[in-house]
């Protein structure tokens, strides 16, 4: 079985038609689940200028079957984590500021529809994308607030677990019966501690943004056919770069 899909990366202002889309699957999905107050869980984010979203759609855009984003630290808007877990360990707030000096992100909002579920295409797929355009946005970490099952996708990708925040890492969020992983990629230049694998993947998409490679599912025998297109026009590296003199947002 092989089939064609399409993952496509873009300034969330650029492509408000496509966030609309993203927001509303990605509700339905969460739905399922009784998940209703996850802090990004608005329509809100699809103006901010330092959102970048990785889409997972059918070559003729109808259909999207899911995707992620990444939002920069930009030194006015909080991060999800931050809005997530700061009410909980304020060592959140110190941790995003040092990072932003040099560039820093947060992969969230990942999720995928049913039709797709098990073959890697919402999740691991998308994931390994952020990490290739970070490179376009001058992002040096990333950080992201992994469900059980995501947890050992970020590790592939290099992730570490925080244990310095949290419970080792871990919060009850979204609800008391859920438990959150944060991590964060510290190298996400040379991916230093990233999967032989993946680091050889996602080296290709960062130097090759337009491409089609027929993928294997990692947890099924299936050959999709993606065709990515993940350059960024509006992109600008080092546009993130916070002065550690400036506050971010207030606890």
């Amino acid at each position: 079985m092989t089939t064609d899909i399409r993952i496509r990366a873009f300034r969330a202002i650029d492509d408000p038609d496509t966030c609309l889309k993203f927001i509303n699957g990605h509700r339905r999905v969460l739905s399922i689940y009784g998940i209703e107050n996850i802090t990004t869980n608005t329509d809100e984010w699809m103006y901010n200028p330092s959102i970048f979203v990785v889409a997972v759609e059918s070559l003729d855009g109808e259909k999207l079957f899911g995707g992620c984003r990444l939002q920069a630290a930009d030194g006015v808007h909080p991060l999800p984590m931050e809005e997530a877990v700061g009410k909980l360990d304020g060592r959140i707030y110190d941790l995003v500021q040092w990072n932003a000096q040099y560039g820093t992100g947060e992969l969230s909002g990942l999720w995928n529809s049913k039709e797709v579920a098990g073959l890697g295409v919402g999740s691991l797929f998308p994931s390994r994308v952020i990490v290739a355009i970070a490179s376009q946005i001058g992002i040096k970490t990333m950080l992201s607030l992994c469900s059980p099952t995501t947890v050992r996708f970020n590790q592939w990708l290099g992730s570490r677990v925080l244990t310095d925040i949290g419970d080792n890492g871990t919060f009850y969020y979204p609800k008391i019966d859920l438990i959150a992983t944060a991590v964060i990629l510290d190298d996400v230049q040379n991916l230093s501690n990233t999967h032989p694998r993946e680091r050889e993947k996602m080296i290709f998409l960062r130097n090759n943004p337009k491409c089609v490679i027929e993928e294997k599912s990692p947890f099924k025998n299936v050959h999709i056919k993606v065709h990515y297109d993940l350059e960024i026009k509006s992109a600008k590296r080092g546009e993130f770069i916070i002065p550690i003199e400036k506050k971010l947002l207030s606890k």
